[in-house]
């Protein structure tokens, strides 16, 4: 189940799945600005590819909101991961604003690195308290900003990946509302 666009070269689609499993250049970590991987993606992504994404991203810390480091993937599929803080510290309420921000920093660190596909969860829907449907629409509309802003870019595949059926639909309306328009 996928539903994709094709916006100014750049493809952009929606899956339910498995982050941790996808054959692409970097997958986005929501992280905190601390860089402790304990619990949600960036737990799962600790156990898939190895505690040493872990270490390597502390060496970093603190990371602000707004900023994104990349690291190596350990055993996971991806060449990085790019850790992309949400919150300052581990399971903070936060507001859509950061998942913009978040959104922004992994996007640009995409670019720096001159990879060609980018895997996201559904950033600050986890224990930021973001409700979904907010979430994927401020991620979508910065996507889609980032593309009209950088149209050289090399970035040709955006996956947004769900866990669940209700973000998948909220990621294919917010597709739907910002790019097919």
């Amino acid at each position: 189940m996928q539903c994709s666009y094709s916006y100014r070269g750049t493809v952009v689609e929606a899956i339910i799945g498995d982050i941790t499993k996808l054959e692409v250049d970097a997958i986005v970590n929501p992280a905190n600005s601390l860089m402790i991987m304990g619990g949600g993606v960036a737990g799962a992504i600790k156990r898939a590819g190895g505690a040493e994404i872990e270490e390597e991203a502390r060496r970093y810390a603190p990371v602000p909101v707004g900023m994104a480091i990349a690291t190596t993937a350990g055993r996971l599929p991806a060449k990085y991961v790019i850790h992309a803080p949400t919150m300052e510290r581990p399971a903070m309420r936060i507001g859509v604003e950061n998942v913009v921000l978040a959104t922004q920093a992994a996007l640009k660190k995409a670019r720096d690195l001159g990879i060609e596909s980018i895997a996201f969860p559904g950033m600050g829907t986890g224990v930021g308290g973001v409700p979904l449907d907010k979430a994927a629409e401020a991620m979508v509309k910065t996507i889609k900003e980032f593309i009209d802003s950088y149209p050289d870019i090399k970035l040709k595949r955006i996956v947004l990946v769900a866990l669940r059926e209700d973000l998948y639909k909220e990621f294919c309306k917010a597709i739907e509302k910002y790019l097919k328009t």
